[in-house]
């Protein structure tokens, strides 16, 4: 009876409503997690910085730095995402009161460019891909946009110049303006971990972000 009713009515709203919110709520969770363990990874990372920088090892200290510049830029892009699901959230739940209310289902561009935005992150690829067919199903969504957001990545893409001058300023923040540009090692930095110590973190740490960014 059921599978008839919904052939002949088509799919229940509430029901519509509740799964589309239940996956939102999942990719925000997922959101909030990746965030935790970039925090966790910048903390350890500054300090490794730290030793490097103590023992005058200006390779590593720029590795580590330019890895920190990578995570941050990450999780910007991570808070961006979830400000979008909230706003892509709000959309969803107008569009099924005003369904509700004037019995018809209207399409969102607004819902549908967040939506293809945020399918480009390979953390919420999966569940975004799941929730755009059940927006497609209400008639929030008209279709996949595919390639035209492709200027996102160019618009995110700096400059070598740029990228460096922001290692430079990380060097500076974290050793007290003592080490950066001019490559001056620093003195009287805080006591840090053994290097032995050191060498597996930075083995971890670089597996767990690469585990991020995969």
């Amino acid at each position: 009876m059921e599978i008839l009713k919904r052939a002949i009515y088509g799919p229940d709203p509430a029901e519509q409503m509740q799964k589309c919110n239940s996956l939102l709520r999942k990719n925000q969770r997922e959101l909030e997690r990746q965030v935790g363990n970039l925090k966790n990874l910048e903390i350890k990372t500054k300090s490794m910085i730290k030793i490097a920088a103590k023992r005058g090892d200006m390779s590593s200290a720029r590795t580590l730095a330019k890895e920190l510049y990578n995570m941050r830029k990450q999780q910007s892009r991570m808070i961006t995402s979830k400000a979008q699901l909230a706003s892509v959230g709000m959309q969803i739940n107008d569009a099924f009161r005003v369904q509700k209310i004037q019995g018809s289902m209207k399409s969102s561009t607004g819902v549908m460019k967040d939506v293809n935005t945020l399918i480009r992150l390979p953390e919420l690829s999966g569940t975004m891909r799941e929730l755009s067919q059940e927006l497609m199903k209400a008639g929030i969504m008209d279709e996949m946009v595919g390639d035209s957001l492709d200027s996102l990545d160019e618009a995110d893409d700096i400059e070598e110049a740029e990228a460096d001058k922001e290692v430079d300023a990380i060097l500076s923040e974290i050793t007290g303006g003592k080490l950066g540009q001019a490559g001056h090692v620093p003195e009287n930095l805080p006591e840090e971990e053994e290097p032995e110590e050191e060498e597996a973190n930075l083995d971890d740490m670089r597996e767990r972000l690469r585990a991020l960014q995969s």
